[in-house]
């Protein structure tokens, strides 16, 4: 646990560093303050964005509310959960979609909410409804969502730089300006461009760190959480495939997957994976054969690209003691 907190510190610290650094070799080679106008825009539109996506994601997932009387079981789980993990209640809500899912988000002006989906409750027994909820939970008592949107702003103001003075180049680049200011802009902007790629790796990497953690604090608080998350993970993964294979239109739920406990558009990676290991057999054969498997090469690719670990690495993650 020491180490993964230290990772996650490290890697923020890194990510608002070279953000410092970019943004300060930048201004100081233009000497205007019109990025810091743009810079302060994108910040304005990002936090706007923040305050009003549950109700967003409340639309897109058609979310509502459920009380004890709904739902008493479930109920029960979120407020004995959040007691345990010393967080206020968030409000229970279910999303009315197919794929197996489960999702932790607010805002001030929302407070904070738990969804779980249709699917997620037709797929998977209690107890593993119970390990994913704690996950969850996690994510609220790390204050994840907070985090994770301070940190995409970053990127965004790159590439919203970069991209604005690329357009300001072809300008200057016309003929009406004769001091080379064009290419002095244009340069920059590839720069930004740059950094914003590089930015969004590190984001992603810390975004994995976190579902790393929240998974450990599922872990702590539910009992036998290690294999009840396991197996709600392989469950998720497995029918999440099934419905992508069936429904050819469900690339809009993906909109806000970094949410999720588990990317559904990596279901289809993580199902070939699990197969290869033989994880649809008995339980003790199930963790003999994932803890053999070696990661590869390709999939430690692909991993750099997703906001989700793989799902191999985070199975076997679960199995370390706290």
């Amino acid at each position: 646990m020491l180490k993964l907190r230290f990772a996650m510190l490290a890697t923020l610290a890194i990510i608002i560093g070279l953000s410092t650094l970019f943004i300060t070799i930048i201004l100081s080679l233009l000497g205007i303050m019109n990025l810091l106008t743009l810079g302060i825009f994108v910040v304005f539109i990002n936090v706007l964005q923040w305050l009003i996506a549950p109700y967003i994601i409340d639309a897109m997932y058609r979310t509502r509310r459920v009380s004890r009387a709904e739902e008493p079981e479930l109920y029960d789980i979120v407020e004995r959960l959040s007691a345990k993990s010393g967080v206020k209640m968030p409000e229970v809500r279910i999303a009315q979609i197919p794929i197996p899912n489960a999702f932790a988000y607010g805002s001030p002006l929302t407070g904070n909410r738990v969804a779980v989906t249709t699917g997620l409750l037709n797929t998977l027994d209690m107890e593993e409804v119970e390990a994913v909820i704690g996950h969850e939970i996690g994510h609220l008592k790390h204050r994840d969502v907070q985090i994770m949107m301070f940190v995409s702003l970053l990127p965004a103001i790159f590439y919203y730089v970069g991209y604005s003075l690329m357009w300001s180049s072809m300008y200057y680049g016309s003929g009406r300006d004769r001091r080379g200011n064009g290419s002095l802009l244009a340069l920059i902007g590839l720069l930004s461009i740059a950094v914003y790629w590089i930015l969004t790796l590190f984001t992603l990497y810390l975004s994995r760190l976190r579902e790393y953690y929240a998974d450990r604090h599922g872990v702590s608080v539910v009992p036998d959480g290690a294999r009840k998350l396991s197996e709600g993970l392989v469950k998720i993964v497995h029918s999440t495939t099934r419905l992508r294979r069936r429904y050819s239109n469900m690339g809009g739920l993906s909109s806000f997957k970094a949410l999720f406990i588990s990317d559904p558009d990596s279901a289809e990676k993580d199902s070939i994976a699990l197969s290869r290991t033989g994880m649809w057999r008995s339980d003790s054969e199930l963790v003999a054969e994932y803890l053999r498997r070696k990661v590869t090469l390709l999939d430690q690719i692909a991993e750099l690209f997703s906001t989700h670990p793989n799902i191999i690495k985070r199975l076997r993650a679960l199995q370390e003691p706290a």
